[in-house]
């Protein structure tokens, strides 16, 4: 096939719209007393789908996005492709109709010496899960990590937003229990 045609022909998390995101994700016993600037996030995840519907609250102003997030390469737990369209309100109202599982939480921005964490603390019934994220061009895997920084995540899909959203009320116990 010629370039021209190539240039259309994409599968999901490819193409020049795709950003790769690197994290690394870590379960906090507590919300860091150094954690500010913090914004309201509700997160609706397209049953059935790879796709995610978000509202953004920072004081006064909303933000509404529409994501899909894919996994390039399945043993790389901690690389996704993450492809977002920003939506006016009518445009996020039309795709709330769609059945969804939701999740709430806030979240806070945690500057450790010149690594920026993203604190989540959850609402509902994952309330007491904190989880914090750093990009992974930050943070080499060598760096000692900050108090109160508890276990590594980035590996488990259970604390995955996509699992959070849709997990059953025995599978949000067990997530909470750890």
């Amino acid at each position: 096939m010629n370039d021209d045609v190539m240039n259309w022909l994409r599968r999901p998390g490819l193409g020049k719209y795709a950003q790769l995101e690197k994290e690394r994700r870590f379960l906090l016993p507590e919300m860091p007393a150094q954690a500010c600037d913090p914004r309201f996030i509700e997160d609706r995840y397209i049953v059935g789908t790879r796709l995610r519907l978000r509202r953004l609250e920072v004081g006064s102003q909303v933000v509404y996005k529409f994501c899909q997030k894919v996994r390039p390469d399945e043993s790389a737990p901690s690389t996704a492709a993450i492809t977002n369209i920003y939506l006016d309100e009518a445009e996020y109202d039309t795709l709330c109709q769609l059945p969804a599982a939701t999740l709430r939480k806030t979240r806070r921005v945690w500057q450790v010496g010149h690594h920026t964490f993203v604190v989540d603390e959850f609402h509902g019934d994952l309330a007491g899960l904190i989880l914090a994220e750093i990009e992974l061009s930050e943070l080499p895997h060598d760096l000692s990590l900050p108090t109160p920084i508890g276990k590594e995540v980035t590996a488990d899909e259970r604390f995955t937003g996509g699992y959070l959203a849709h997990a059953s009320a025995e599978e949000r116990t067990l997530v909470l229990a750890l």
